[in-house]
């Protein structure tokens, strides 16, 4: 299982970067939507 895994990081190390831009956008989104009806 270590080496399975260790594969799939090592092949899909160039989207890595990119999945976790788009999940940390994700979550600043939904902070930002949580907090809009505090401000209006």
């Amino acid at each position: 299982m270590a080496t399975q895994l260790k594969s799939v990081l090592r092949n899909s190390q160039s989207t890595l970067l990119q999945d976790a831009a788009g999940a940390a956008s994700l979550v600043v989104m939904l902070v930002v939507a949580l907090h809009l009806p505090g401000l209006i």
